[in-house]
């Protein structure tokens, strides 16, 4: 594994050595009181002391983790498709998903997983995420695969060349199934886009051909949905001063916050759908194509299929609604008390933001975020009964 020193997740030994670390951070009684009010502050450092390895970890410890968070800020989470993974008689694939939450999009997947009875998979996560001695050790015992960010063009390549191959490695060899987001960072705007460069760095470690590197990562589409958007207003912030100024920089820890909102923020209802996986005349298809459209064709694919799996909520109905200045789904999806809560909703939220910025803008940005889903999902309907299939060569 030396050759993957700089990305791989913890070994078991270094992962004993970074419980002990986690028992004894001065920050763990104050993370308990929240997560686990009910009990004495020392809850989580003896939970610590309980464990021996990463999967005793993952199940004693982040398992009462994710409860606890679900049960404090959700109106509960639930999965379906699973059978579409356990149709592969344990081989190991390649998930791709949305990306709405930093933490909790892997985190409710391979909770999902392990309420099936599947192994955990490893998780694709960004460097500049591992801010503090604690969230690395958090991560990186929770099998964390690090993406570097921040690097040149010529570094970019070689490490894509390096994580590609530890995807492939780790798939083909049977050792871990792996999870990635569909796109670097979260979607801001509610709209759920495959990267082609993401494809093209897998392609980088096959050498079999598009078609088999392609079947062989074995690729499973999921979609997670959220009723209320994690960090929706400052994703909408973000939006607007990007928008004005043409970029956006992030200040220092900002991601951390992103990280801690994303756990308090109540979520509403959350659900995860597993989809079919990409089948071998879809890979195929695009395989006939040239140049980038092969690519092309398995990201619509992909995206496609992402977009089909989401659960819509009253809220994705208001904020296409109220996008739009339309009573579309007004008594059918959405009851106008239920509208004027969204609306309370939104003020709330956008009235913690600084008072300089456009505030008609910032209101309509926000109601895109919940609204674009909804838009997403109708445009791929109608081109599913025009039979327009889009991404084919």
């Amino acid at each position: 594994m030396s050759e993957y020193e700089s990305i791989r997740p913890y070994s078991e030994s270094e992962a004993v050595e970074a419980f002990s670390r986690i028992a004894r951070h001065p920050a763990l009684p104050a993370i308990c009181k929240y997560l686990f009010p009910k009990q004495p502050v020392n809850y989580l450092s003896s939970l610590m002391g309980k464990v021996h390895c990463i999967e005793e970890f993952q199940d004693v410890v982040m398992g009462e983790v994710v409860s606890s968070v679900l049960l404090k800020t959700s109106e509960g989470f639930t999965y379906s498709g699973m059978e579409n993974i356990l149709k592969l008689k344990g081989r190991k694939f390649l998930a791709i998903s949305n990306h709405r939450d930093i933490v909790l999009d892997p985190a409710l997947i391979l909770y999902s997983m392990h309420d099936s009875g599947l192994p955990y998979a490893e998780l694709c996560v960004g460097s500049n995420l591992l801010q503090g001695k604690l969230i690395e050790d958090l991560m990186r015992s929770n099998r964390m695969i690090k993406v570097i960010r921040g690097i040149t063009a010529r570094e970019l390549y070689l490490s894509s060349q390096l994580l590609s191959k530890y995807i492939r490695e780790s798939i083909t060899s049977g050792t871990s199934s792996v999870w990635i987001a569909q796109r670097e960072g979260r979607a801001k705007d509610g709209l759920d886009i495959t990267e082609q460069g993401l494809l093209k760095m897998f392609d980088l470690s096959g050498e079999k051909g598009f078609e088999q590197n392609f079947k062989e990562l074995c690729i499973v589409p999921m979609s997670i949905s959220y009723e209320y958007e994690s960090c929706d207003a400052r994703k909408a912030r973000e939006l607007l001063m990007k928008e004005e100024a043409g970029s956006y920089t992030k200040k220092p820890n900002e991601d951390t916050h992103s990280i801690m909102t994303g756990i308090r923020q109540t979520k509403g209802h959350i659900h995860l759908e597993i989809g079919v996986p990409l089948a071998d005349d879809e890979i195929e298809r695009a395989a006939d194509c040239k140049g980038n459209d092969r690519y092309q064709g398995i990201r619509h694919v992909l995206t496609d299929r992402i977009v089909d799996g989401y659960k819509l909520f009253k809220t994705n109905y208001m904020g296409y609604d109220l996008m739009n200045g339309t009573s579309e789904y007004l008594g059918i999806k959405y009851l106008p008390e239920d509208l004027e809560l969204f609306k309370a909703y939104t003020e709330h939220k956008l009235g913690k933001l600084e008072r300089n910025l456009d505030r008609d803008r910032l209101r309509d940005i926000f109601w895109h975020i919940y609204g674009n889903p909804l838009a997403a999902k109708k445009e791929l309907l109608t081109r599913q009964h025009s039979d327009l299939h889009e991404g084919q060569c």
